[in-house]
């Protein structure tokens, strides 16, 4: 008797680890596309999938010139060109690990918005979050300036607190969920000018405090307005590797800022640290399998290796009290 007890925890405790940690990862490479190309939505699909998710395009040529907004697939290489006609450029060059990627071009003047639906499995559920870098038309647009366009970021010297920022918003049924997220495309508002910086590689972003969604907006800001028609530099970014969870996340969602906390470097080589709001947690590090690497009682700030973990995807979940919440964790 007590083996067969034994036999039912364990299928019970697999089955709890493969639903509680299924995931899909949206890579765009199910997307056909030749070499050094892109499809931009002139085929008049609104948009493509990947994984579980549905990333909308809007194409259109009702002004007398083809104009797209929202999200483009890609696997163009230039990092070299200025301007517009490099638009489907990545800043790297290439996706996370990977030939293709999505391109998005956020416009606030576009009659629809700028959206990620979830699809599948995943509608409803979370999503643990995406690789984002900057497209090589943005970067090099903020880097150098175009005259008569957008400026130069931080100035002729370099002290101008300029910023470019995507802000990430969840949905159910049409309603804005409890939070959202901020990430900065490049920041130069620090007073050491040696922290300033743009994103130029493939960055890890977690959306997994925007809790359960079936969809995601997106919309992009900048310190760069001189003129009052809005944003001036290129409103584009790059994303890869977007992965939902397919799965409830089980959090209460008024509590799931209470014991808010980061993981970095992620991904990490030799070592990672966890902060947290609380002095003292339960942390649990899960492998994709559901299988339990690590688990103790945390302290703020705690600084852990690698040197026992095999490369890949893990999942670190906290709990304080009954509030839990889990972050990706990626080992290279």
């Amino acid at each position: 008797m007590k083996n067969l007890y034994i036999n039912i925890f364990t299928t019970a405790l697999i089955l709890f680890c493969a639903t509680a940690y299924s995931q899909t990862i949206s890579t765009f490479e199910n997307i056909t596309l030749t070499t050094d190309t892109f499809k931009n939505g002139s085929d008049w699909s609104r948009g493509f999938t990947s994984g579980n998710a549905t990333f909308v395009n809007h194409y259109d040529t009702s002004f007398g010139f083809t104009s797209w907004d929202g999200f483009s697939v890609s696997n163009k290489r230039d990092t070299i060109t200025a301007g517009y006609t490099n638009q489907y450029s990545s800043v790297t060059g290439t996706g996370y690990q990977s030939a293709n990627y999505a391109v998005g071009y956020y416009s606030s003047y576009s009659p629809s918005p700028m959206r990620i639906k979830l699809n599948g499995a995943a509608k409803g559920k979370q999503v643990s979050g995406f690789y984002i870098t900057n497209s090589a038309y943005s970067y090099l647009a903020m880097k150098n300036g175009i005259p008569g366009v957008n400026k130069k970021f931080g100035g002729a010297i370099g002290n101008d607190p300029d910023w470019f920022m995507l802000k990430i918003k969840g949905y159910v049924n049409g309603h804005f969920t409890i939070d959202s997220v901020n990430f900065y495309m490049a920041d130069f508002r620090f007073a050491d000018n040696s922290k300033d910086y743009f994103v130029k590689t493939w960055t890890w972003l977690d959306l997994s405090k925007l809790g359960n969604v079936d969809s995601i907006e997106f919309t992009m800001s900048s310190s760069d307005t001189a003129g009052g028609f809005g944003m001036n530099n290129p409103s584009y970014f790059c994303l890869d590797n977007f992965t939902t969870r397919d799965a409830y996340t089980g959090l209460p969602e008024a509590k799931t800022n209470a014991n808010s906390f980061v993981v970095y470097p992620n991904p990490a080589n030799e070592y990672f640290i966890v902060e947290s709001t609380t002095n003292e947690s339960e942390i649990t590090i899960y492998d994709v399998t559901g299988k339990i690497i690590l688990n103790q009682v945390y302290f703020n700030a705690e600084r852990f290796s690698v040197s026992n973990f095999h490369k890949g995807i893990y999942f670190l979940e906290m709990k304080s009290g009954n509030v839990i919440q889990t972050k990706k964790l990626i080992i290279e």
